[in-house]
Formats: structure tokens, sequence, C-alpha cells
């Protein structure tokens, strides 16, 4: 990653460099979370946050800062005026009944912001910090050595960011797990095996909502998306409880709205009434800038281990799928003998061969997946794209669209380009990262959702209407079958690589992590989803 010299570096990230060398790398290449800690530092802040008040003509809030020779910026939260200069004041929220413990980053913050005054012509009479949680004010006496320690924080802060591989994550330390990164860091989960503690999502009631309505007209409220149609109102969601938006058909969306998801960092998905992902609108400002690049280098190259992964992932799925069905399915011994052949494939043309024969046998049992009882009413023939020919085809086709687009959610959260793939080629313009992601996932979330809705009447064969041999799902049976997938990625599993509990849509996002830590050097290898 390149920095240009004069850019300054803001004093928060040096604090983030003292607490953690790998957590300033993330807040440098623009990852942004939400937790519990950030949600009670802001709340903190509300009150010094505000330019336009101050508690008497002495007091400062919210005051910029800088020093130009060190190359640093940042803001006081409170200063005042005194005789003998200006007293700094910071705020800082401490979790309930932890110590009010000044920590070596605190004294860096302040030492720098001392320097920041100093260079800019004012006398600093004194620092100090106020801890939110006691409602407690500690003196902090700083020293030469601790100008001496900020300065040298800046320049291993910039050397840091200029670097051009990420840091390694650090090595079972307590931090982590109050860290409010961890989340997207993954300290222990780069080692590709089980770990002791589980990593917990900032926001786990969060979900994806869709608007499936023809002609309903959406817009935001008072931080609530209503839903109208015909001058009713069929809903009204809390923003800050929708992690993304996936639209459906002809749905009218307004402009504020559209705005306010896109300053909530929150991807809308644009989708045909049939099921087919047309786009995605997110900010034009997104982390991983750097890492980006480097994926399109690397996917111009060609990264066969990571496309081999993929595909041996994908073919056993598929057989433990086959399998939970029946173990005496005669296709079963074949797919476990591709497995094999791909672990030791070691050209593009064998692992796309392997993975097309896989996928033959593999719908070639696909009926084996649907009760006897219902397979008159549910004929499969073969594996046919659009058109669907059948409703088991609709059906497919559909939930594979639900798929890629929390595949693009979650490539697009960690700033990688859905575009540009390993195994997926680029040249017809598909979100063929999207496509490679999702192919571990197939089985056990798209196939397994459509073998539920049909094997518990959640749907029914007449709910679809055939349009010149093309079949299409009606309103009702479309709703069953988001209703349904929704469910199944909320769903917690054992991670099958790192052993304590997640959910699906978690365990996507943190594949698209893991093939990020590949591109970016954290990582050695990628390893793919194998359900058991």
């Amino acid at each position: 990653m390149k920095q240009e010299a004069a850019d300054p570096i803001p004093i928060s990230l040096v604090a983030n460099y003292m607490f953690c060398p790998r957590r300033a790398w993330l807040e440098a290449v623009g990852e942004k979370v939400s937790s519990a800690q950030i949600a009670a530092g802001t709340y903190g802040h509300r009150k010094v946050d505000r330019f336009d008040k101050a508690p008497d003509a002495d007091s400062f809030q919210a005051v910029n800062i800088r020093h130009e020779e060190w190359g640093v910026t940042g803001r006081l939260d409170a200063a005042r005026m005194t005789d003998d200069g200006v007293i700094i004041r910071e705020y800082k929220a401490t979790p309930v009944k932890r110590a009010m413990v000044v920590t070596d980053a605190m004294r860096i913050q302040l030492a720098l912001q001392a320097a920041c005054l100093k260079d800019m012509g004012f006398e600093v009479a004194g620092t100090e910090i106020f801890f939110i949680t006691h409602h407690r004010r500690v003196e902090v006496d700083l020293e030469e050595e601790d100008y001496r320690d900020a300065k040298r924080a800046v320049d291993e802060t910039r050397a840091l960011i200029d670097a051009d591989m990420a840091p390694q994550p650090l090595e079972d330390s307590e931090r982590c797990m109050r860290c409010s990164h961890v989340g997207i860091c993954l300290p222990e989960e780069r080692k590709l095996g089980a770990v002791r503690h589980r990593v917990m999502v900032s926001s786990p009631d969060n979900q994806v909502t869709h608007l499936a309505t023809p002609g309903a007209k959406v817009f935001s409220r008072s931080g609530r998306m209503v839903v109208y149609k015909g001058g009713e109102q069929l809903a009204a969601v809390p923003l800050n409880t929708i992690q993304g938006l996936q639209v459906h058909g002809n749905t009218d969306l307004s402009s504020g709205l559209i705005r306010e998801l896109m300053w909530r960092d929150i991807p809308i998905l644009w989708c045909s009434g049939t099921g087919r992902l047309y786009g995605w609108t997110v900010p034009s400002y997104g982390p991983n800038g750097e890492a980006r690049v480097d994926q399109h280098v690397a996917s111009h190259e060609g990264r066969l281990g990571l496309a081999r992964e993929f595909i041996i992932a994908k073919v056993h799925n598929q057989s433990v799928l086959l399998r939970r069905s029946s173990k005496d399915n005669p296709v079963l011994e074949q797919l476990r003998g591709i497995e094999k052949q791909l672990s030791n494939a070691n050209r593009w043309q064998d692992i796309l061969g392997l993975e097309g024969e896989g996928a033959a046998l593999y719908f070639s049992q696909f009926q084996q997946l649907i009760k006897p009882r219902k397979c008159g009413e549910w004929q499969w023939v073969a594996r046919m794209r659009r058109p669907a020919p059948d409703p088991l085809n609709s059906l497919l086709d559909f939930t594979y669209t639900l798929l890629l687009s929390d595949c693009v959610r979650a490539l697009i959260s960690c700033g990688l380009d859905p575009h540009a793939g390993f195994l997926h080629s680029s040249k017809r313009n598909k979100p063929a990262l999207a496509l490679d992601l999702m192919e571990e996932f197939r089985a056990p979330i798209a196939d397994s959702v459509v073998q539920s809705v049909v094997n518990n009447g959640e749907v029914k064969a007449s709910g679809f209407t055939d349009i010149l041999g093309s079949i299409r799902m009606r309103d009702v049976t479309r709703k069953a079958l988001v209703a349904a997938y929704e469910r199944r990625m909320a769903t917690e599993i054992t991670h099958p690589i790192f052993g304590y509990k997640a959910s699906w849509r978690r365990t996507v996002e943190i594949q698209a992590r893991m093939i990020l830590g590949y591109l970016d050097g954290t990582q050695s290898s990628y390893k793919g989803i194998r359900i058991r």
C-alpha cells in the first residue's frame, strides 16, 4: 500500500497502532465495524462532538488540530484555556467494572494532541482523561519520553500503512477478544484450524430484507424503511436492522432511501422478478483498495490452488447431500473418486473436466433428494438453466440467485471485486468471484433449501405458471422460497473448519475473508467448506 508522504496520519490511527498493528492496518484500508464498544464511545462523545455548544467562553469542543512536521492530524474532544495554557481533555469509554487505567495508547494520543497544539503555537498546561463509564477525571503528566514515544509511533504507523503486505494477527493475545475488529480480522482463523474462541458477529440480529411485492413504493421515514402499495402501508422496517436490501422485480425505491442506505454502507441488490441478478448499489468508498488491485493481478495470472479448492469443496458437499438421502446411492463412490482426483489435479482443463463430470453425476441423482411420495408431483429430467423447463429447475434458478447475492454482499463487505474470479471467467461480464465462492455453498444451502420446501410442502407444483415452455414462480411460491432461504441462512452450524457456532450467512462472509487473507498474504492457502 502506497501512501504519499504529504498525507497526514490521523492521531486515532496511531492510537490503534499502539493497541495492535493489524487493527491499524484494517482501519487504514477502510474496514469499518459496529460494536458495543464503538457505540458506547460514540454515545459518550455525543456532547463534545457538537461544535455549537461549550460550557463557557474559555472552553472548546471538537477542535481540529495538526502537526505539520510530524504529518499528523486529529481532533480534541475538549480543551479549556487557562492563564498557564490549554488543558486537553480526552473522553474514553470503559466497560462496566473495569478500572480507570491510563494505557500506553492513551498517553501516546495525549502526547500527540499536545505536540500538535505546541506546533500550532499554543502552550499546553495539562492533559487529562475523563472516563465516561465512571464519570471520573484522571490527570496525566506527560514527560519528554512520552513525546519521543509519540514521534516514534507516528513513524512506525506511517511505515505500516506504506507496506505492501498486511501485518500478521497477534498470537494468542487477550487483546483480540476485546477488540472491535476481531470479527473481520479473524486472528485465530488464519491458521485454518480449530480455534479456541468464538468470534461474535457485530450485528447478529440484522437480516437481509427482500422487497418482492410488484408495484410497491418504498421510502425512508423517521429511521425506518416504509413500504406502500395502493395507499396502504405494508411494512415499516427499522433501518438499523437491515444488513442488506434485495429488490425483486418492479418495486420503486425513493432516492432518499437509496442515499440513506449508501450512507449506512448497506448494499442494495437488484433482481428481476424471475430471479436474475442485474446489479448492486454500494458507496464509492470501500475497504482494501490495494488488495483489490492485487486481486485483479492474481485473477489475470491465475491461482490454480484457489480454483481447485472451490471445486473440491463443491463435489464433496454434493456427495454428502446425496448420502444424507440415500447411503446406497450408486454415484457416491464415483463422486468420492472425483474428489480425490481433484486433489491431485494440476491443470485447469483437468479441474474443469472433473467439475463437469461431478455435476453430471450429481444432477442425474437429484430426484433422490425428493421424497418418494412427492416424486409424482415434482418431475425431474435434468439440470437445465434459464428458461427453466420445470418447477424444480425454476426453484434452483431462483435460489442460486439468492445465494449469489449473498456471496456478492460478502465480497463487497471486505472490499473484493465480485467480478475478478479464479475459476469462472470474467470475459462474459459475470460476477466471477461471487460465482467461485458460491460453488462450495450450492449443495448445503441452495439445493438443501429447494429439497426442504418441496419435501415439507411449503411450495406446491401448482404454484407456477407456464409461459411458452418457460416455467415461472407465482408470487406466493417466491415468497415462501425466500422465507425458507432466509431461515437457512440464519441457521447456526458448527463451523467445519474452526469448530465454533456460526450462521450460514456468517460462514459465507468468513470464507470471503479467507479469500482476502490469501490474497493479502495473511494466509498461505485457502480451505473450502466441507460439510459432514
